[in-house]
């Protein structure tokens, strides 16, 4: 596609060679008046008078033959008078324009002369010149003489963009490459999402820049001194005019020439400023604009036509220079773009090819403009295009938490989370004690004490009920909201080890209760405007699984059994509200995965109903799963949580299938994966085998000693050594391997993004590795687990009566 490769014969930073603004040196310049007479012959005697404007539009493909232009007209050393010519040659385009527009209009939908087939050609004409008019309007609109201002906004008004105005001046040039700045691409987005995100973007940003100033002068937003009445007439009057003309037709031609004009703005933005960005200073702004904050060309045919367009880095470090004296920037000072605008506007539709060209070159233009920064990613990342006053935290969470970092990435204000007062004043500032040691440890203590001991289950609970709603899908939003800021600000603190992995896994099971307790209250409030259980009735929700067993901080799957005492119709109704909220709740969920067309084979039961399924039908599977079951959800005013644990250990202590089962566990023979951070479930020793032991214990002695009714494997082997059924030391060793094991795959909840492997990870993802293990190295961790492995196994067996 005529890309260049090198740049042989540029010369660094700005080009020497010097040359006069002179009248001569204007005449190039004049070339983008000759598509006038061309559209005049045209639209007089339509036929194959049509071809020679399209021609002209694709002079451009010329830029090899015409070759570049480096020389530089000098900015301090040249009058004004001197660029008379060349201002003269914009003011005659714009001046061209409204006319060429209103006879060619008259033409198509007046004037009868032309066939169909010739009217939509000129129509087409029409919008492939349009984008012209963005390109003078882009010189006129820099200009400190009013007049010119106004001629702009009038243009931009007749291809129905008038906005530009404020959007170019004031929005784009502060905010260039920043995440502020519609017009300003990160890297790794494509032109298509680029266009669907930055034009809504573009309207908000000047309506809020409008409403703004206006404030400042004391005046309400539709004041009559805003600019916006100004351009939303200009642009009626042109609309009137088409109207005037061809009724519909001409608003639709009218329509055509503005969603093209804007179109390419769009691509002329995208492939001026892709993937270059302003770094952040540790005063939290932004670096002045550069040159190299800005993709430069110096063909000389394209720069003719587009009014030096091509020397958009100067523009950008000048933006009052007039086009004549803009510079050519090398390479030295500023990224160069591998081929002329025409073609770069056409690799751009073609996102992976754009990709495989231009992200090569992004990567050199931040090794050589800012070789002391490593990682890019969170310049890179959605986050910091949506929230970019949160630079640090996503900084840190990209680089210690990469599974975290992708759900912030998704949802991005997940981080104004960190910004509640919640967050904030446990967030000590730095500085503040005597050494850093005694500020970490500070730190920790207060996180601590909130989230362990201040925030409890029914604190949680009054947090989201003084949530307002109205009803049951109100309300799983306003849950899963809930829900998601504290097990954001969670992982947060457990990436800071601000909470250690148990303590964190005890805060989420709370969280996991608060938000499913105000789904299924919201439920049963909206079932009961048709109809209410019988008094004495109630009902309890059991969870499952990983939630139940408190092991992962992200993702879920949401496993719950409803029982109830009283009547089952109205608890089935209940269960058939629940599911359909559901999917409301568990949407977008850090905790829960979504649950969206998934069906639980759990039937709805009555506590009888259930007692008498695990004495006759029940299977070991089954019972296996009830010992780490947990209650999460119990209506009020019942005494079904204590029920419920009192039929959990009836079940478990006399079920007809726990011998059997005790049988399985203590024959079930070891993991035979190599000992490994990859395999924690599956290695002779990991987790697995672990909870095996544990709940063999459980199952044989839990009559006798109540504690090994816990549902945590870790407190199962304390309570078994505590009542003297194993050795104190393989208690301790096992209880051990219990919590490293938990910690681990809790902490690779958080890191393990797809496609993980710990040994190429980040220095932050290891380094909060090796804390859950309480390492201060990552080198020692492979060890340390295959030494955790080995005496955990030996503990197995002697529980079990044999090593196998």
């Amino acid at each position: 596609m005529g890309l260049r490769n090198s740049r042989e014969g540029t010369d660094p930073g700005l080009g020497t060679v010097a040359m006069d603004a002179s009248f001569l040196g204007a005449i190039p310049f004049f070339l983008p008046l000759a598509v006038f007479p061309l559209i005049w012959a045209a639209a007089l005697n339509g036929g194959w008078w049509i071809a020679g404007p399209i021609a002209f539009l694709f002079a451009n493909s010329l830029d090899l033959v015409f070759g570049v232009e480096e020389r530089n007209v000098d900015p301090n050393g040249t009058p004004e008078g001197k660029l008379f010519w060349y201002k003269l040659s914009v003011w005659i385009w714009a001046a061209l324009w409204p006319m060429t527009l209103a006879f060619t209009l008259w033409q198509i939908l007046v004037a009868g002369r032309l066939a169909v087939w010739e009217q939509v050609g000129l129509a087409v004409l029409l919008a492939m010149i349009a984008p012209w008019v963005y390109i003078v309007s882009h010189e006129l609109i820099h200009r400190r003489a009013a007049w010119e201002r106004r001629v702009a906004e009038f243009l931009l008004a007749s291809v129905s963009y008038p906005l530009y105005a404020i959007e170019h001046v004031y929005i784009h040039h502060s905010r260039v490459g920043t995440p502020g700045d519609p017009e300003s691409a990160p890297r790794g987005v494509s032109f298509w999402q680029f266009f669907v995100r930055g034009l809504p973007k573009s309207l908000v940003s000047c309506w809020q820049y409008e409403r703004n100033r206006m404030a400042h002068g004391q005046r309400p937003p539709w004041h009559v001194t805003s600019v916006f009445w100004r351009y939303f007439f200009a642009t009626a009057a042109w609309y009137a005019f088409g109207w005037w003309m061809g009724g519909w037709w001409g608003l639709l031609i009218f329509l055509v020439l503005g969603t093209t004009v804007i179109f390419q703005m769009r691509l002329s933005d995208y492939i001026q400023h892709y993937g270059l960005r302003r770094i952040l200073l540790p005063s939290r702004r932004f670096e002045r604009v550069h040159a190299r904050h800005v993709w430069s060309a110096d063909y000389r045919l394209t720069n003719w036509l587009y009014y030096n367009g091509q020397r958009h880095p100067d523009h950008h470090a000048f933006a009052n220079r007039r086009f004549p004296i803009l510079q050519h920037h090398g390479e030295d000072t500023a990224p160069q773009m591998p081929g002329p605008y025409g073609t770069m506007m056409a690799l751009a539709a073609f996102p992976k090819h754009w990709f495989a060209t231009m992200d090569p070159l992004v990567d050199q233009w931040r090794a050589r403009f800012y070789p002391q920064i490593e990682d890019w990613s969170a310049y890179d990342s959605p986050a910091f295009e949506a929230r970019p006053e949160a630079f640090e935290a996503i900084a840190e969470i990209l680089a210690a938490a990469p599974r975290l970092a992708c759900r912030m990435n998704r949802s991005p204000k997940l981080l104004d989370s960190l910004q509640s007062s919640e967050f904030t004043d446990l967030d000590l500032p730095q500085g503040f004690g005597p050494d850093s040691e005694f500020e970490r440890i500070a730190r920790r203590g207060l996180v601590r004490l909130y989230w362990t001991r201040e925030l409890g289950l029914d604190e949680m609970k009054e947090q989201i009920a003084e949530i307002p709603t109205q009803d049951a899908k109100e309300a799983a939003t306003a849950a899963r909201e809930w829900s998601n800021a504290k097990i954001f600000q969670i992982g947060v603190h457990t990436v800071r080890a601000n909470l250690t992995l148990s303590e964190a896994r005890a805060v989420v099971s709370r969280v996991a209760a608060a938000s499913i307790s105000a789904v299924l209250s919201a439920v049963c409030e909206d079932l009961a405007e048709r109809k209410s259980p019988r008094s004495g009735s109630g009902f309890c929700a059991v969870a499952f699984g990983d939630l139940a067993a408190g092991t992962g901080i992200l993702d879920s799957e949401l496993d719950l059994l409803f029982l109830y005492e009283g009547e089952g119709e109205y608890y089935d109704h209940l269960h058939c509200r629940f599911r359909k909220v559901l999917s409301t709740f568990t949407r977008n969920n850090l905790l829960i995965a979504s649950a969206s067309g998934v069906e639980t084979a759990r039937p709805v039961r009555s506590f009888t109903d259930f007692l008498e399924h695990h004495r006759n039908v029940g299977s070991q599977d089954e019972l296996l799963e009830l010992a780490r079951a947990r209650l999460v959800f119990a209506s009020d005013y019942s005494d079904l949580a204590a029920r419920f644990e009192t039929t959990r250990r009836d079940i478990l202590t006399h079920s007809p299938l726990r011998n059997a089962l005790i049988s399985t566990l203590e024959q079930a023979s070891f993991g035979a994966a190599e000992p490994g951070l990859e395999s924690l479930d599956g290695m002779r020793g990991g987790l697995l085998d672990v909870e095996r032991a544990a709940r063999v214990l459980q199952l044989k002695h839990a009559a006798e000693v109540p504690e090994l009714f816990t549902v945590e494997t870790a407190s199962v082997f304390k309570a078994a050594g505590a009542g003297g059924l194993i050795r104190q030391e393989a208690a301790e060793c096992l209880s051990g391997a219990a919590t490293l094991w938990s910690n681990l795959r809790t902490v690779l909840g958080l890191v393990a993004d797809e496609g993980f492997v710990a040994e190429t990870a980040s220095d932050g993802v290891k380094a909060v590795v090796a804390e859950a293990a309480g390492l201060e190295d990552f080198r020692s961790l492979a060890g340390h687990i295959r030494e955790v492995a080995t005496r955990a196994a030996s503990g197995i067996g002697e529980i079990q009566g044999t090593r196998k």
